[in-house]
C-alpha cells in the first residue's frame, strides 16, 4: 500500500537535474521530497538521522560509485527503495545494481509520467524499470555480458590516458577535471569491464581494440 507521504531523496551531482526532479515531483501527492544531494557522503550522513522511503540515485558521482553506494544505503537502511537514475545503458550495470539491492533502474531519457509510475511501483514493493531499461534487459544476456562495454566519450579519453601511463593528477589537469571525478571514471571503467585492477583493464581493452 502507498503511504500518504512517502519520503523521497535525490542524489545527483548536476544541480539542474536536482532542480528539475524537485519541480516535477513536488506536486505528486503521495511523495514528500526530504532532501537533494550532490554527493554520496552527504546523503549517507543524512540517512543516518532521517527516514527515506525511496532514493533516486545517479550512478556516476564525484565521490562514489553508484553500485557501492547502493550497497551502503541498503546496509544502513534496508527498507529504503533505491532507484538508479542514470545515462548508463549497459545491461551489466543494470544487473549489478539490482544484485546489490536496487529496487529499479531508470534511464534518464524517461518521461515524467513514466518516472512517477515507476516510483509508485517501487513503493508498492515491485522491481521497476523504465521502458528503455526493459528493452536492454530483454536482450540476450550471455552474449551481451561478453560484448565490448559501451563507453562514454569521457571514459574513452580517460582509458587512453591511463594506457599512456598518466596518473590521476595528470589526467585531471589535462582534462580540467577534479581528481575525484577522474577516480570515479576509473572505478566505472573497472565495473564495466568487470575486472579487479587497472592492469587487467588495460589488457582487456587492448584485446578488444579500444586502445
Amino acid at each position: 500500500m502507498l503511504t500518504d507521504s512517502a519520503s523521497l531523496a535525490i542524489v545527483d551531482d548536476h544541480p539542474i537535474v536536482l532542480e528539475g526532479l524537485q519541480r516535477l515531483l513536488t506536486n505528486v501527492k503521495e511523495i514528500k521530497i526530504v532532501g537533494s544531494f550532490t554527493t554520496g557522503a552527504a546523503f549517507l550522513s543524512f540517512l543516518k538521522a532521517n527516514k527515506v522511503d525511496i532514493l533516486l540515485l545517479d550512478i556516476t558521482l564525484p565521490d562514489a560509485n553508484g553500485i557501492d553506494l547502493c550497497k551502503e544505503v541498503k546496509a544502513l537502511s534496508p527498507y529504503t527503495h533505491v532507484l538508479a537514475l542514470s545515462n548508463h545503458s549497459e545491461r551489466s550495470m543494470i544487473l549489478q545494481m539490482i544484485q546489490h539491492g536496487a529496487t529499479g533502474y531508470l534511464l534518464k531519457n524517461i518521461s515524467s509520467e513514466e518516472l512517477i509510475a515507476c516510483i509508485r511501483e517501487a513503493l508498492s514493493g515491485m522491481i521497476t524499470f523504465s521502458r528503455g531499461a526493459k528493452e536492454i534487459m530483454a536482450r540476450p544476456s550471455i552474449s551481451e555480458l561478453k560484448d565490448t562495454p559501451q563507453l562514454t566519450r569521457r571514459e574513452k579519453e580517460i582509458l587512453h590516458l591511463i594506457a599512456d601511463g598518466k596518473t590521476t593528477p595528470d589526467i585531471a589537469q589535462q582534462l580540467n577535471l577534479s581528481p575525484l571525478t577522474v577516480e570515479t571514471h576509473r572505478k566505472n571503467l573497472i565495473q564495466k569491464f568487470q575486472v579487479r585492477n587497472m592492469a587487467a583493464l588495460i589488457k582487456i581493452a587492448a584485446q578488444q581494440g579500444l586502445i
